[in-house]
């Protein structure tokens, strides 16, 4: 184990230049991940860090004496709180942050439960769906260009560990796709008005559920490519959903759908 006093240390340097900088983080093909838990899902699923950075009077905590037991000894830096602190986005109390490689999949063949992302531009909103995507059971997760980076701090910090419980894809010409696995499976575009009542709507087993832009929702041209849009009913008189809001009661109405096919008008008895 490295112990470091200065935030001069090439190592360090590298770790502050990535979370500050997302041309950085694209271009160096690296990203942070912020905290023990997000850690330890990284390393759960078979990472391994390239640096493994905590903090020195933390040592002795449990959570952080695990990660630093399955990281080799050279990539571990131990640092003043202070320290910590100029180069993450979060207090020093977290006690961990660790340098990665970005995972960076090519486009794999459809699978059966797909979310689509146009251009959705808020990280925290980016983050959400991909903790909600994971927790649903979405076997793939496309973005397309112009979304936030799925590999920025805010992301990963509202993922929450999802990015490593999915396949995430980004840069992906949904127009294209879209088109492609029509004839295999169904395109549904979740809009605001004028939909099918999500409830009322039978989901097929393989689906490509699509979420737009927060404010400008769907382009025309993936309208365009849809089997079908759906409208979640909003008896309250609410325009609309937060985008990560309605992503997630269009998820679970097709995990329940896929749950219970067979009930999917019914009510439960008493």
């Amino acid at each position: 184990m490295l112990r470091v006093t200065s935030r001069n240390n090439p190592r360090l340097a590298e770790a502050a230049g990535l979370i500050s900088s997302s041309r950085d983080r694209r271009k160096a093909g690296r990203c942070v991940l912020e905290g023990d838990h997000l850690i330890g899902v990284y390393l759960d699923r078979g990472g391994m860090p390239e640096s493994l950075i905590v903090v020195l009077d933390r040592l002795s905590d449990p959570r952080i004496a695990a990660l630093v037991a399955r990281v080799s000894e050279r990539d571990v830096i131990a640092v003043p709180a202070a320290i910590f602190g100029e180069v993450s986005t979060l207090p020093a109390t977290v006690g961990a942050l660790a340098v990665v490689a970005t995972p960076a999949p090519k486009l794999p063949s459809p699978a059966h439960f797909h979310l689509l992302l146009e251009d959705v531009q808020d990280p925290g909103n980016v983050g959400a769906m991909l903790r909600t995507a994971a927790a649903a059971g979405v076997e793939q997760v496309l973005l397309s260009k112009h979304c936030a980076f799925a590999w920025a701090p805010k992301v990963l910090r509202a993922g929450q560990g999802a990015h490593f419980l999915t396949t995430i894809v980004e840069d992906v010409d949904l127009v294209a796709w879209a088109r492609a696995f029509r004839g295999d499976g169904r395109v549904l575009a979740t809009v605001a008005s004028g939909g099918s009542d999500l409830y009322a709507s039978a989901v097929p087993s393989r689906v490509a559920i699509v979420i737009g832009n927060e404010g400008a929702g769907l382009s025309a041209a993936l309208l365009a490519e849809a089997d079908a849009r759906v409208t979640i009913p909003m008896p309250g008189g609410a325009e609309s959903l937060n985008a990560a809001a309605a992503a997630a009661v269009v998820l679970f109405e097709c995990v329940r759908q896929r749950r219970h096919p067979a009930r999917r008008d019914s009510l439960p008895s008493r």
